[in-house]
């Protein structure tokens, strides 16, 4: 039998290697979200192999075609190699702490560490200095490693993003910013309203409601970390550059303080800015054009 049509539910990494073994063989492959299969009820409370193949063959028309998307997978490795960067980088300010005042970190100071360069250094005369010494070397050379290969793919994402892409247009929003954007959203469609996205991001608030009282518990952290630091980055780096979201400041400074403040700028930038100008700008016939749409 060889079937012309395969559909399935997106599994991450283990969907990937099928999906396109049969779309290089000529055979369409559609992919269910995960979220719509979830709101689809059991056959009979039972969950099996079986019934999950039954579930998927009558949701033919709420599946997706499968498209491969490169730029996710150079967002996925940027975002891994920055994670190590950062847990390397506080290895070794902890490294630099036992043995010394200054834990601070330049360029010139860490190409020196990595070659073992310790004369300009006060160090402390400890017992474990010698271990902690060599812990820095290696720390170090493997940092700058790091950072060089982090340069060389956010190059690469870099140019994946079009000079004239939509997300350009927002105020503070470059092209890395554009291209992990982009790479981790996918289909933009699959959210039916702003409100979804900013969910997604985990920006959405939390709020507690029993009779008249309403308690408000903050944002759910619920979704990607990822979209939401970059929102809470760009936010608070760039609102007096963009003049929605510099209104919404002074409008809330003096009600909102420190990290309130710049959380609900954050999800305003995510509700407003890049959810809220792509459907602005978009028609339906130009949802196939835009990279941002690329499943």
């Amino acid at each position: 039998m060889r079937p012309c049509l395969i559909v399935l539910e997106p599994t991450g990494v283990y969907s990937t290697r099928p999906s396109q073994y049969f779309k290089e063989r000529g055979i369409r492959v559609l992919q269910v979200s995960p979220n719509v299969l979830s709101r689809e009820k059991e056959l009979r409370g039972k969950k099996t192999d079986f019934y999950d193949a039954i579930k998927l063959e009558n949701m033919v028309d709420k599946a997706k075609e499968y498209e491969y998307n490169p730029l996710r997978e150079l967002v996925t490795l940027y975002l891994f190699l920055k994670d190590i960067e950062v847990k390397y980088k506080n290895r070794l300010e902890r490294a630099l702490f036992l043995v010394s005042d200054n834990d601070k970190i330049s360029k010139e100071r860490l190409e020196k560490l990595a070659r073992g360069d310790f004369t300009q250094e006060e160090l402390y005369n400890l017992e474990y200095t010698p271990i902690v010494l060599e812990e820095i070397r290696v720390l170090a050379k493997t940092l700058l490693e790091t950072q060089e290969k982090l340069r060389e793919v956010r190059k690469m994402v870099e140019e994946q993003v079009p000079d004239d892409h939509v997300l350009l247009t927002i105020p503070g929003i470059g092209k890395l910013a554009a291209g992990i954007i982009i790479g981790v959203v996918g289909d933009i469609r699959r959210f039916p309203k702003p409100e979804s996205f900013v969910a997604y991001c985990g920006l959405d608030p939390v709020v507690e409601r029993s009779g008249k009282a309403v308690i408000s518990r903050g944002i759910s952290k619920r979704g990607n970390r990822y979209l939401r630091s970059l929102f809470y980055f760009l936010a608070g780096r760039n609102y007096y550059r963009n003049p929605t979201l510099l209104k919404f400041y002074e409008s809330h400074k003096d009600r909102l303080k420190g990290k309130k403040l710049y959380t609900a700028l954050a999800r305003k930038l995510g509700l407003c800015g890049v959810f809220g100008i792509i459907i602005s700008l978009m028609s339906p016939s130009d949802w196939k054009t835009l990279p941002l749409i690329a499943t």
